[in-house]
């Protein structure tokens, strides 16, 4: 049985996914997404900054839960009905800019603003803001793949989910 523990010490059942947990995975609005991150322990390397691949992290789960909010659920896209075929995303190129260092216990803001498209690639444009102060940027491109490895051209239906 999954449960919860109330103020008065007893079990009740946990809530069901995505019912009481409306922010979960951040919020989409005109400008993109925001996804509220904390630095955890985990987080950190021995100075107690963040370890470099965190913000990488932080930014595939923004990018993530950007697409599972505009309906492009990795599970849909891994059956083919999203594009016809099996496919899945995979980034192609990065370009990061790491500007100042975040650290243990503070709240950060992952924003991933709409992308720009070609017939094969997708590339989104993120940050990650600490009190409105950013403190790493990311370029990535991805480009969808058939399960076998070859390049898809993205279905008119998927940028349409993707486009402002």
């Amino acid at each position: 049985m999954r449960g919860v523990c109330n103020p008065g010490g007893r079990m009740t059942e946990a809530p069901r996914q995505g019912t009481n947990w409306p922010d979960l995975s951040g919020r989409v609005g005109e400008a993109g997404h925001v996804l509220p991150v904390r630095v955890y322990f985990e987080d950190t390397d021995f100075s107690g900054s963040c370890y470099h691949a965190t913000y990488l992290r932080w930014c595939e789960r923004g990018r993530s839960d950007f697409l599972r909010l505009l309906g492009v659920h990795h599970n849909k896209l891994a059956d083919g009905s999203l594009t016809g075929e099996p496919s899945v995303f995979a980034v192609r190129r990065l370009k990061a800019e790491f500007l100042r260092a975040a650290r243990i216990d503070e709240e950060l803001e992952v924003h991933t603003d709409y992308g720009t498209f070609t017939k094969a690639t997708i590339t989104l444009t993120q940050h990650i803001l600490r009190g409105g102060e950013r403190v790493f940027e990311l370029e990535v491109q991805c480009v969808l793949l058939s399960l076998s490895g070859r390049v898809l051209r993205l279905p008119p239906a998927l940028v349409a989910r993707l486009t402002r």
